[in-house]
């Protein structure tokens, strides 16, 4: 990505940011923040950790089905890295790419380990998409405003929807089958008859600790909304996050609960309000992350240093 790229995603989401601070009552939502519950705040975090470990193993069982080993240490350091580095750089995939180059060049051929980065990543995607027409289907004010905006056409949407993610699933299936490589590659790590329920559970096991952890985020500002009500409206906001537009989907993430919050009825400050915690709690959880990048350079300096200390004299 060019530096000016770059520079206009972290514009972006300081402008959307900006604009809803314009627009809602941004005291209202710095004080809800403001006077955050640690006991919530301990919770959430704590979530993130086997969250992170759920995250690693599927990347690790995605590699191992696709010829490419992974330690588990290692895939547990290098996920918490990658966490990091799309928390603070632009387009929300760069430690990802970052952690399939590195796996990269540890194998004869690095074609596994891109595919299985991409794998993985799009297997928790698509647990994330059903999780969102799931929630569609369950929230009655959701369906009302998505009423409203198509003349009233709802239940017909939704089934569309289910359709066409099914259809989808059903089509990659029917790809799988014998004949192409890339139908190969998805067969033996995400559509094999043993291998689809174990995705789709180790996703789902994702995507259901995102859910939580924004649960948390909403209790931990002191918002009473019933669980009920509450969870079919992260999916979407979660969703939104994917829309490469920002850095962490900042801005982007805030915009979508605003817009959801108030579709359902209630007030898109809160809504916002809950998204910057949880963006401030993801943030949070990711340092780790940093901490395993600081110790890669420090034995790249070090290594460096043994290299020049070696090198015979003229």
């Amino acid at each position: 990505m060019s530096p000016g790229r770059a520079v206009w995603r972290y514009l972006i989401g300081a402008a959307l940011l900006t604009a809803l601070a314009v627009t809602l009552d941004s005291a209202a939502i710095g004080a809800a923040i403001a006077g955050a519950s640690p006991g919530w705040l301990i919770a959430a975090l704590l979530l993130s950790v086997p969250q992170v470990a759920l995250s690693a193993w599927r990347w690790r069982y995605t590699a191992a089905r696709l010829g490419a080993p992974l330690g588990r240490r290692q895939a547990y350091a290098e996920y918490y890295l990658a966490t990091f580095l799309n928390q603070v750089l632009p387009g929300g995939v760069a430690g990802d790419a970052a952690r399939a180059w590195r796996h990269a060049r540890e194998l004869e051929s690095g074609h596994a380990a891109w595919q299985a980065v991409v794998i993985e990543r799009a297997s928790g995607q698509f647990v994330l998409l059903l999780c969102a027409l799931a929630a569609l289907a369950a929230s009655v004010p959701l369906q009302s405003a998505l009423a409203r905006a198509i003349d009233g056409r709802a239940g017909w949407i939704i089934g569309a929807l289910l359709a066409g993610a099914l259809g989808v699933a059903v089509l990659l299936r029917r790809r799988a089958q014998p004949g192409g490589r890339i139908a190969a590659v998805l067969g033996r790590s995400l559509l094999a008859r043993d291998v689809w329920p174990v995705q789709l559970v180790a996703s789902a096991g994702v995507v259901l600790s995102y859910i939580t952890v924004y649960i948390c985020c909403a209790r931990m500002i002191g918002v009473t909304l019933p669980t009920a009500e509450l969870w079919p409206l992260v999916p979407w906001v979660l969703f939104a996050m994917a829309i490469p537009l920002s850095v962490a989907g900042w801005g982007v993430r805030e915009g979508a609960a605003a817009v959801i919050w108030a579709a359902a009825g209630l007030d898109p400050a809160q809504g916002v309000a809950i998204s910057v915690t949880y963006g401030l709690v993801v943030l949070l959880s990711s340092l780790p992350g940093a901490l395993v990048l600081l110790r890669q350079r420090a034995r790249v300096a070090s290594s460096s240093r043994s290299n020049s200390v070696s090198l015979p004299q003229a």
